[in-house]
């Protein structure tokens, strides 16, 4: 949720009750929703919601979205709170998968980018390829290095975790591990974290790094190249544990 104290947006909801409560609690009106792709557990509550809609619901153009919407492609824009969005397109986790990134919000920039980046991983390859997935997590990581990362799911230890296998002697992984678990045994999310933090830490943003090309090996990379880097760590997530 991003609201300027009268009016909220909303990204990907899921569920509608817990969106209204937050809404009726703050007071806030329902400006807009974006939508990144498709899945049940981002578009569910859209439809229940539309009757404190006081605007658009925006979506990518190529994904099964709840109609009325507005189809987006690469390098539209959504207007919500007076804030332009600029839509990138990021395939891999679904079809037809978007961002949202915007450089006009107080303070610093602002990325919704669903399930193609988390902090410390990446969405899983359900309908897209490493090289798609690949291609997406290089135009995120080619933003602006204080972009907030606001992804979908707070899956950051997890994620870390398994970076550590990737990248064992990555001090900045380290670091930022400890600080992720003193937060959640606050209780307090991890979340939103940064472009330049994930380029720092995250392995499926360093496929060209030795150390992460090294333990891609292990895992049955063929090579060194990116790509199959990339396919190479996605699948040992996948199986991780």
């Amino acid at each position: 949720m991003l609201d300027d104290g009268r009016e909220a947006i909303i990204v990907d909801p899921g569920e509608s009750t817990p969106v209204e409560t937050a809404l009726d609690e703050r007071g806030l009106g329902l400006a807009g929703i974006l939508v990144t792709h498709h899945h049940a557990d981002h578009v569910g509550g859209v439809d229940a919601l539309r009757r404190r809609l006081n605007g658009p619901v925006y979506g990518p153009a190529r994904e099964r979205i709840p109609e009325p919407f507005v189809h987006l492609d690469e390098g539209d824009e959504a207007t919500l709170l007076g804030l332009r969005f600029r839509v990138i397109d990021v395939p891999g986790h679904t079809a037809g998968h978007v961002a949202y990134f915007t450089d006009e919000a107080a303070g610093s920039p602002i990325l919704f980018c669903g399930d193609t980046l988390f902090s410390g991983g990446c969405g899983r390859l359900f309908e897209g390829t490493p090289s798609q997935m690949h291609d997406s997590l290089a135009k995120l990581a080619s933003l602006p290095g204080d972009t907030r990362v606001c992804c979908a799911h707070e899956y950051t230890l997890a994620n870390l975790k398994f970076a550590r296998a990737v990248e064992p002697d990555n001090q900045a992984l380290l670091e930022y591990e400890t600080w992720c678990r003193r937060e959640r045994g606050m209780l307090r999310a991890t979340l939103p974290s940064s472009i330049a933090r994930e380029r720092a830490v995250n392995p499926f943003m360093r496929c060209a790094e030795p150390a992460v090309v090294h333990s891609a090996r292990g895992q049955g990379a063929t090579g060194d190249a990116p790509i199959e880097v990339l396919a190479a760590l996605r699948q040992w997530k996948n199986t991780y544990r």
